[in-house]
């Protein structure tokens, strides 16, 4: 069937091209579904119905037509782009092999010179000090300081500090850096921010669950320690 409608169509003049794809048109079809039956190209068909006036109710159905493939191709393009993310997440991730505790050390000592509290000459004898909201490095840097550093959990002070709008949802916080760090939510006390709450920021409502600030106690010395060895790192990779 649709061969006979291919083969009756190579033999129709241009007139009779026109005259169908106007009548399709009239009919409230689009340029695309047009173009499946008249075989000429864009331009041509456009120049052919720029007469042709629609009715407001076809108007709207090839708008709406219009919004839908949109939708199809943009959940299209969201799929292929997961898919490949996936891929890159995967491959990437099997790159990485057993991490050493010389390895860990590094990693704890960069994300400390990311993250945490340095003495500066203003503001000496600073303790070590590390604040994030991001769980994965928390429980990475509660990993270093005691595998590292030796550093136990009674050496540390956990403050949550949170926006006052979040006040009703205290208790959730709390349990949620609790579970993340499987500690006991004793040792999680509550800091309210003086700070207004940013309009922009996409980690609100039920996403929202503060920053957590780690200190260890007396670590002034080893905040001394750290900053050594991020210059001695700084040193190897020839950039001082």
């Amino acid at each position: 069937m649709y061969l006979y409608i291919i083969i009756i169509v190579l033999f129709m003049s241009k007139k009779d091209l026109k005259n169908v794809a106007i009548q399709l048109r009239k009919k409230g079809r689009s340029y695309s579904e047009i173009l499946k039956k008249v075989p000429v190209s864009k331009s041509t068909l456009s120049l052919w119905l720029r007469s042709v006036n629609l009715s407001k109710k076809q108007e709207q159905t090839l708008i709406l037509k219009k919004l839908r493939s949109a939708w199809r191709g943009g959940e299209i393009r969201k799929r292929d782009r997961i898919e490949r993310t996936k891929k890159i997440v995967n491959q990437a991730k099997e790159e990485i092999d057993i991490i050493t505790d010389k390895e860990l050390l590094l990693l704890g000592t960069m994300l400390y010179w990311a993250e945490g509290s340095k003495e500066k000459s203003y503001n000496p004898s600073v303790g070590v000090i590390f604040s994030n909201s991001d769980s994965r490095m928390i429980k990475l840097y509660l990993k270093w300081l005691k595998k590292s550093l030796n550093i136990s959990i009674d050496n540390l002070i956990f403050g949550i500090y949170v926006h006052k709008v979040y006040k009703s949802r205290i208790k959730s916080i709390r349990q949620f850096w609790s579970k993340e760090t499987n500690l006991p939510v004793s040792l999680f006390q509550v800091y309210f921010k003086k700070n207004k709450l940013e309009g922009n920021r996409k980690n609100k409502g039920l996403k929202y669950n503060g920053l957590l600030r780690i200190t260890v106690r007396k670590s002034s010395s080893l905040n001394r320690k750290i900053s050594g060895w991020i210059d001695g790192v700084c040193k190897q990779c020839g950039i001082v």
